[in-house]
């Protein structure tokens, strides 16, 4: 079945970084596009970054342009989000999405 697995969050000063990583098995993990998104209380879930089969990526966030990087290592199912110069507005939980399945998500808590 497929399954979905995040991890790497954790709290960190602002100006930090952090890298999660996201496990997928169930379906052609190198096939498929891998999607990060995240969720702060009382606020909507928003897509953080986008990668497809070819790692051809999308920002869904003007604010974490420049800042974050998705990547993807298809020989070990996994994709990553690299967060740098983090800031109190990326807290959040994230979570890995693909082919209309979720992961549990991994929190980030960003605060001096």
């Amino acid at each position: 079945q497929v399954r979905i697995v995040e991890s790497g969050g954790g709290s960190v000063q602002p100006g930090g970084s952090l890298r999660l990583s996201c496990v997928a098995s169930g379906f052609t993990f190198s096939m498929a596009v891998m999607s990060w998104y995240r969720q702060a209380p009382g606020l909507e879930r928003e897509l953080v970054a986008r990668i497809n089969s070819a790692g051809g990526t999308t920002y869904g966030i003007e604010s974490v342009k420049g800042r974050f990087t998705i990547s993807r290592d298809n020989a070990k199912n996994t994709v990553y989000l690299q967060m740098n110069s983090l800031k109190p507005e990326d807290s959040a939980v994230y979570l890995c999405t693909s082919i209309g399945f979720w992961g549990q998500g991994t929190q980030v808590f960003v605060s001096s």
